[in-house]
């Protein structure tokens, strides 16, 4: 069954809300910021991907990518969520799409046709987002370049060229394998054992980095870098994770070690694919009324 506009929009927000709120280590959170970078830049651009979202029916995903960016950089001059909209697009528009059945399985079958179905159209658009984003990793391939519209290649291709290079663009190529085998279910798995919300989403996000190496950690330092964070994420959910006194300090000093002046240590894809996790959690919370019951076990 089709996912209505509000849901899809609502999931969202709440998604990219919820998600900066849970003090994951690295990443800018509830009480810790950036020099650049505050929770108010992130909780700006939730509201201001609201009205692109309404419009879910009628864009293309390249121009729910650049219009989101658009609409965010009205608020705020931080490049919060260009990964957050690259990984919603697609997947709202396959829940819109849903024919049959709900919840992640028919989302995910939906997904293939949206994802088959990206144009050369979408390239250009999520090239031009990438731009005034002033991010870079996706759009710089052998072949194109983010500094120019790229000619005759889709998005899909794109994404195909750059998968080696950015989790975001892998996730377009193994139709959102980390997304849903990974993310949501580690999501889902936390709070079925009764935790609070944010330790569910600070544990996924610890799954997520501790299984897949950071992208954007490994573009600014190094693949050798990022395999050491997930070594360290790894340790911290092999000694309990949220769920002991031990994996807490591991966590702690994950963040310690993560934290420097200039960031690099940042796992930022890892925190977008924690929210599009999210998405699909709420997508569904929405639909079945349950959403203020894991809302107020924050």
């Amino acid at each position: 069954m089709k996912y209505s506009v509000d849901e899809i929009t609502w999931a969202a927000q709440l998604a990219s809300i919820v998600e900066v709120c849970s003090e994951k280590p690295g990443n800018v959170h509830i009480n810790q910021y950036f020099g650049d970078a505050n929770p108010l830049d992130f909780f700006a651009g939730a509201v201001a991907i609201g009205p692109v979202f309404q419009r879910v029916k009628d864009l293309s995903v390249g121009d729910i990518v650049l219009k989101g960016v658009e609409s965010r950089s009205k608020l705020s001059s931080t490049n919060v969520n260009l990964g957050i909209l690259l990984l919603l697009a697609p997947l709202a528009k396959a829940s819109v799409k849903c024919e049959s059945g709900s919840g992640a399985p028919a989302i995910k079958d939906s997904l293939k046709g949206v994802l088959d179905e990206l144009s050369e159209d979408d390239a250009v658009a999520v090239f031009r987002a990438i731009r005034l984003s002033n991010a870079g990793g996706i759009g710089y391939v052998d072949r194109y370049d983010v500094r120019e519209d790229p000619q005759g290649i889709t998005l899909l291709d794109a994404m195909y060229l750059a998968q080696e290079r950015d989790s975001i663009a892998k996730e377009y190529v193994t139709n959102f394998a980390i997304t849903f085998e990974v993310s949501l279910p580690s999501l889902k798995d936390t709070l079925g054992r009764g935790t609070t919300l944010r330790d569910a989403i600070l544990h996924t996000y610890l799954v997520i980095l501790a299984e897949i190496p950071d992208t954007l950690i490994a573009r600014k330092l190094g693949l050798g870098e990022a395999f050491e964070v997930s070594k360290k994420a790894f340790e911290a959910i092999k000694r309990g994770s949220i769920f002991t006194l031990s994996g807490r300090e591991a966590i702690k000093d994950l963040d310690c070690y993560l934290r420097d002046e200039k960031h690099a240590r940042n796992p930022g894809t890892t925190a977008d694919l924690t929210v599009s996790g999210l998405f699909l959690f709420f997508l569904d919370s929405i639909r079945c009324g349950t959403v203020s019951s894991y809302l107020g076990r924050w």
